[in-house]
């Protein structure tokens, strides 16, 4: 018998998380989503088959797993609302939510709880994300495989054994998709300006980079290698690097990925003085 499944908040994460699980096989029954939106739950009802709720309490009384899917800001308020029905029936809760430590969550849901936290990224709404775990010590194995079941249904999972290691997940996956839309919209730019027409030149960087990425996850070489594979002594790719090294690249994203990282620890302090 599946694991009952409910989720507080059904935005875009949460309702790519389900639809994942639906399409993986997992039964609709199962699964219930809350919002305060008589529309959203209806469209809910209507596109996924699943269960839904305006009752956040109520939703959570017969669940096996609570996935917390609100936006941080207010995260506080919800726990402090589900409190007596989470510690009624002591389900895993796992936080999508971004900054939150797994302490504060499960101090705010009133203690002694198995919980994981989850940082994924915008790419699991196609079902190609990648998403950082981190289980604290109440997690027993039966719960940290079906944590990694819920996410696994939208992309790639890594456990992480330390939660301060999920700044670096946000740094090079939670936030990194805006960094490769970055690189799209600069190669769209160059492409122009080269006398291609923009969309000719956004077609190309992007299927170039799906190809790139699938080459790179295939392959039994290192990316190092796989960028000396394509350029020649002397070539045009060469020249293309030498360029890209010159100008600090790998600086620059050293730097960016540490900006994003400390943010990530202020948004943690933040949101945790409840």
């Amino acid at each position: 018998m599946a694991s009952q499944v409910t989720f507080i908040g059904a935005g875009n994460m949460a309702s790519a998380i389900f639809g994942g699980m639906i399409d993986s096989g997992y039964p609709r029954e199962a699964i219930t989503a809350t919002s305060p939106s008589d529309e959203q739950r209806n469209d809910l009802q209507s596109r996924y088959g699943i269960h839904t709720s305006s009752d956040n309490a109520a939703a959570v009384s017969d669940a096996d797993v609570v996935v917390l899917a609100v936006k941080p800001q207010i995260m506080h308020d919800v726990c402090l609302g589900l409190r007596d029905a989470i510690q009624a029936r002591k389900p895993l809760v796992v936080s999508v939510a971004a900054g939150l430590p797994a302490d504060t969550l499960e101090r705010w849901l009133g203690g002694d709880l198995p919980l994981v936290r989850c940082m994924p990224n915008t790419p699991s709404l196609v079902g190609a994300g990648a998403s950082g775990l981190y289980a604290n010590s109440r997690v027993n194995s039966e719960q940290r495989e079906l944590a990694a079941s819920l996410m696994t249904s939208v992309g790639l999972v890594e456990w992480v054994e330390d939660e301060a290691l999920l700044e670096a997940v946000t740094a090079i996956s939670g936030s990194a998709p805006a960094y490769f839309f970055l690189i799209f919209e600069a190669l769209e730019a160059a492409g122009e300006r080269l006398g291609l027409p923009a969309e000719s030149a956004r077609r190309l960087a992007l299927q170039t980079a799906y190809g790139a990425a699938r080459m790179a996850q295939q392959s039994e070489h290192a990316p190092d290698q796989l960028k000396r594979n394509v350029m020649s002594p002397g070539g045009t790719t060469e020249q293309a690097i030498r360029v890209l090294e010159e100008a600090g690249l790998r600086q620059i994203f050293l730097d960016a990925t540490e900006a994003c990282a400390v943010r990530a620890r202020e948004m943690a302090d933040e949101f945790g003085k409840n």
